[in-house]
């Protein structure tokens, strides 16, 4: 369905400014019941906000809904001093808020990551992996509440003035703080952003999820300018590591989806768990992928989380758990993550590049927050700066 924002422009041929999408009729999301609505500070400024909340909450009648206009959405407070109680209940609340600098720039040091313009519509996941990475950043740690941010056009529009300065093609990543598309049904906002890209001379987008409903993109004019990428792991493996989240088969489904429908498409293959057997059930996943998907980029990468993150895995997984294993034979790398023994991370790289080489010679290859050493082992150098949050 064609929103009401497509057609607009201004006078000078830059796009309008954009507004939050009311013609959406909000839907719930799978995986997603929130038991608690916290309305916090910017959430109802404008009747535009106040109209988008309402018909949201509509949605769930039955949940306890607080309104604390000069709490920052950071700053809800649970009530659990525990962590893993406290990030548990955070799964279960939504707050609507705004995002005064939702738009960033990156400052990975200590591994290649090339670093690269993100932006956040959410904030955190609703989502149970128990290997969650976000679990332990500062800005989930404290409120990791499941957050929707209405500020829209004033992100949008920071997004603009920084691509013009750029003069260039520029990516904005959706996924570093959060799933790109796990709350889109309630939101709408892939019907507003994706045409706005679409439009934009030089700003390109690419979003990062976990999340099979993908049916609203199919319809939108985006020019191949938008770029999905799925997180995916091997069926047999998301079973011990994740609960509450899409089936592998539906995100692989919603990928082909997509791909027909022209959308550049890539996968993270992250973490890889190095589970009994590991060589062959990752090895045949790898080959059903680039075999059955369309996939242009295709990224590896092990565990690589901070303490925080690593401290919630074990009280879920247990101590002895087989992440934490490997990452204590491996240390504390000099970006302050903890991975697996590098031995064991160009071992588990080099057998399935190989195997995705064997299956679609064309498809890109890449690393996730490696370090520049592993690269080297895999004789991927050359893509040195190409993987998955960038152009």
């Amino acid at each position: 369905m064609t929103t009401r924002y497509r057609q607009q422009s201004l006078g000078d041929g830059r796009p309008a400014p954009v507004g939050l999408p009311l013609d959406h009729e909000p839907v719930r999301p799978a995986h997603f019941a929130p038991e608690r609505i916290v309305l916090a500070a910017g959430s109802l400024t404008t009747r535009e906000q106040r109209e988008f909340v309402e018909r949201i909450c509509a949605l769930y009648p039955d949940a306890e809904r607080v309104e604390q206009p000069n709490v920052p959405h950071n700053r809800v407070e649970l009530g659990e001093p525990d962590p893993l109680r406290r990030m548990l209940a955070g799964k279960r609340t939504l707050v609507f808020g705004e995002h005064r600098s939702a738009v960033r720039f990156s400052e990975e040091e200590g591994n290649t990551c090339p670093n690269y313009w993100h932006f956040s519509l959410y904030g955190h996941c609703p989502y149970g992996c128990r290997y969650c990475y976000l679990a332990g950043t500062p800005g989930v740690w404290f409120s990791p509440t499941v957050k929707i941010f209405g500020n829209l056009g004033e992100i949008v529009g920071r997004m603009d003035r920084v691509a013009r300065r750029a003069g260039v093609p520029t990516a904005f990543y959706h996924g570093k703080l959060q799933d790109g598309l796990a709350l889109d049904p309630l939101t709408g906002y892939s019907r507003v952003l994706v045409p706005w890209f679409a439009r934009h001379p030089f700003a390109r987008q690419i979003v990062l999820t976990k999340s099979a409903q993908a049916d609203a993109l199919l319809g939108l004019e985006h020019g191949g300018r938008t770029i999905l990428s799925w997180s995916v792991n091997p069926p047999e493996v998301v079973p011990q590591f994740g609960e509450n989240v899409p089936g592998v088969g539906e995100r692989l489904d919603a990928m082909r989806r997509c791909a027909d429908a022209a959308y550049p498409v890539r996968a993270v293959l992250m973490p890889i768990v190095p589970v009994e057997g590991w060589a062959e059930i990752y090895g045949r996943f790898v080959g059903r992928l680039v075999a059955e998907v369309p996939v242009q980029r295709l990224t590896l990468g092990g565990i690589c989380s901070y303490r925080g993150a690593r401290g919630l895995m074990e009280r879920r997984l247990g101590a002895d758990n087989i992440i934490s294993r490997h990452v204590a034979a491996g240390g504390e790398s000099p970006d302050g993550r903890a991975r697996y023994a590098e031995g064991l991370r160009v071992e588990m790289y080099a057998r399935l590049l190989r195997v995705a080489r064997e299956a679609r010679p064309d498809v890109e290859l890449a690393l996730c927050l490696e370090e520049p050493s592993v690269w080297r082992a895999v004789n991927l150098e050359s893509r040195l700066g190409r993987c998955n949050c960038v152009l």
